[in-house]
């Protein structure tokens, strides 16, 4: 069986790796593709599912929650978790 390559999804938007993973679980869904087809796009799923999921911890890290003063005025950010 030929090796699958999954370099493309490195440079997809989350947007468009998401949209290509819910073709993906559809069609496996579906029972309809060979089995050499299944675990080719299986793969890529794999790819697509651990690319999303980069992308998603990314943009938490960046999110930042306002702290506010007494009287509910922002006065600055720190993260989101805390540390």
């Amino acid at each position: 069986m030929a090796e699958t390559n999954n370099d493309d999804v490195k440079t997809m938007s989350f947007e468009t790796a998401l949209a290509e993973l819910e073709q993906i679980v559809g069609t496996l869904e579906g029972g309809k593709a060979p089995l050499a087809e299944s675990i080719a796009i299986y793969e890529r799923g794999e790819a697509l599912k651990s690319h999303c999921e980069t992308l998603l911890k990314a943009a938490e890290a960046r999110i930042e929650k306002i702290t506010l003063s007494r009287d509910g005025k922002p006065i600055g950010t720190e993260p989101l978790d805390g540390k």
